[in-house]
Formats: structure tokens, sequence, C-alpha cells
């Protein structure tokens, strides 16, 4: 019997979803043991000063100081000696957007998910909208600040001409929906700008599409059942993304068979056009009259227990070990 490939498992890392990572790597490393994979923890924000004790990976305290310096440490260290692929359940800025990636690519690693340039085409909210509008993928009105000086009064009338309210403000590269805004009226529009702000350097406001949250796991060249979400909110933020009882999930969403074709369609073809391979997560949102909106596309999207990738799978019969093994399986043989 053939060996099975070692596996270098990435968690947490150094962006605002550090702590979320660390609940994907905790159910990733379950599923990689069970498979029989031999696997290598590291988190790379920890450089060469790694965990003695598995535990101490996903606790909620960090270890020890972490850095984007020790990242670049940790990827050219010994540590990923005799790896045969690394498996990132890292999520997030600096994990996602090509960063870590390069540095992979640099040590000739085969590691999941997108490579260097869709993993940072996709993490760019404003790129990745141009290129769906350019396909043909439908997608919210939009526009970008990248001017901190503007006078909020100036950004408020950019949005009543080209966006309209209700709208969205958030960062042009985060996930998670971190330092997000739902925007009622021009009341609001500052502190918007200002919660963006902390995480980005650049601003996206988008138009609110009154509707239905809905999301498409992409896996290889498959587009998974639709899955909907309903945020007991009304707002599906990062609360209630993580946080247990917060959100209802549909899956298969209770849609008609048009609708679901069209959605399907349009996830792939948004996941296809950014370059991205391997797995993902297309967010949409779908409006009162069943027009579909792509909003992004997740290149790492979480593992956890809430995860909405995992649950698509299973509702076709994939089970969470299975999709981890296929994830792995498509890297090394493809």
């Amino acid at each position: 019997m053939k060996a099975k490939p070692n596996v270098a498992l990435l968690v947490g890392g150094t962006s605002p979803e550090r702590e979320v990572s660390k609940l994907s790597g905790k159910g990733v490393l379950k599923a990689l043991k069970a498979l029989g994979y031999p696997t290598t923890i590291v988190d790379p924000a920890y450089g060469l000063n790694q965990p003695k004790e598995e535990e101490s990976f996903f606790a909620e305290k960090d270890f020890a100081e972490i850095s984007n310096r020790n990242c670049i440490d940790a990827i050219n260290s010994d540590l990923l000696n005799n790896i045969d692929v690394v498996f990132s359940a890292m999520h997030g800025k600096w994990a996602e957007d090509g960063t870590i990636q390069s540095l992979l690519e640099l040590r000739g690693l085969k590691y999941t998910g997108s490579k260097v340039a869709a993993s940072a085409v996709a993490m760019d909210k404003n790129i990745s909208k141009r290129i769906f509008k350019q396909v043909g993928v439908n997608t919210a009105n939009w526009s970008t600040i990248s001017d901190k000086s503007l006078e909020p009064i100036i950004v408020v009338n950019q949005i009543k001409k080209e966006i309209g309210f209700p709208c969205i403000i958030k960062p042009n590269d985060q996930g998670s929906t971190v330092g997000l805004k739902f925007v009622k009226d021009e009341s609001e529009v500052e502190e918007g700008i200002f919660l963006a702000l902390q995480y980005s350097s650049k601003v996206l406001v988008e138009k609110y599409i009154a509707g239905r949250e809905i999301a498409i796991g992409i896996l290889g060249s498959e587009a998974l059942p639709v899955l909907e979400i309903i945020p007991k909110s009304g707002l599906y933020d990062y609360k209630s993304k993580y946080t247990p009882g917060m959100s209802e999930y549909i899956v298969p969403a209770q849609i008609p068979d048009n609708v679901t074709a069209e959605a399907q369609r349009q996830a792939l073809l948004a996941f296809q056009s950014l370059g991205c391979e391997g797995y993902g997560r297309v967010d949409l949102r779908m409006n009162d009259q069943n027009e579909i909106f792509c909003l992004e596309v997740n290149t790492l999207p979480g593992m956890t227990s809430l995860s909405l990738v995992p649950k698509a799978a299973k509702a076709i019969g994939i089970l969470f070990e299975e999709l981890i093994d296929r994830i792995i399986q498509q890297e090394i043989n493809g």
C-alpha cells in the first residue's frame, strides 16, 4: 500500500481571522488524523518558536508573540522539510491574498486552494467585481474610497449619485465580514468608513440587495448545492457567522430549480473567471425577483462546525473527512 503523503497544516496567522482559523484548523486536523495522514501543525505567526503541545496551537491565548516577519521565517525553515502537501486552514489578509501562497511557491511546495494570482485577485473585492462585470456575472453596483482625507459630505454625495441607500460599507480586502457595516442613511456613512479603514486602506461601498443570503461551495469544477443563510439579526455579519444559534442554514435552498441552476452557473463562472481552483465558496444575494448578485469569492472558506462548504457537501453525501481527502488529493494528483 502506498504511504499517505506528509501534510503540513497551517493554522492561525496574523489576520483578524486568526481565531476563526484556529477553529478551522482543529476540525481539519481531526479529519486528517482519521484519514491517516501524517500531519505537522505549523502556525506561521509563531515563526521558529512553535508550540510543543498540539492543544497550544488552538488555545484562545496565544502561545508566544506573533508577527508577519515570523511567517517568513516559518515557511523558510526546516518545519516544512519532507512535506508533500500543505493544507492551509488560515483565513483573511496575508493568509488567502497570495502572500503565504507566494512563500510556499518559493519553497516549491504543493498547497491546497487557489494559487498566488487568483488568491490576490479574489481578496481584492474591487478587482473581482470588475472581472465579474466583464465576464457576465451579475454583481451589485459599487464604488471605492481610497482618500482618507475626503470630507464625509463628498462621500455621501458620491453614494447618493452612484449607489443609493441603504448600502454596505466594508474593507476592500478582508474576509468574514470583518469591518462591515450596513448603512441605512447618510448619517451612518462616516461611522462605516471609519470602521472599514481600520482594516484596509481602501473602502468598498456596495449597493445593498434586499432579499435572501445564499452561498455556493465549489469543489473542483463542481458547484455544490445552493445554501441559504437566515441570520436572526437580519444581517449576516461576523457575530451571525461565528456564534452558534445566530443563523439558520437551509441546504438545498428552497428556491425554484431554474434559479438554482442559474445561481450555480454564475457562482462557478465567478470562481473560474478569477482563476480560482481546488475549492472555495461564492457568496451571493437573491432579490425578490429571484435575480442573483455575486458579492465575492472566498478562496479559503471556513472549515468549522458552522462552515458552509462542509454543510453543502454533506447535502450530497460528501462527509467532512471525504471533503478534506478530496481537497488534498486534488492537489497531489493535479
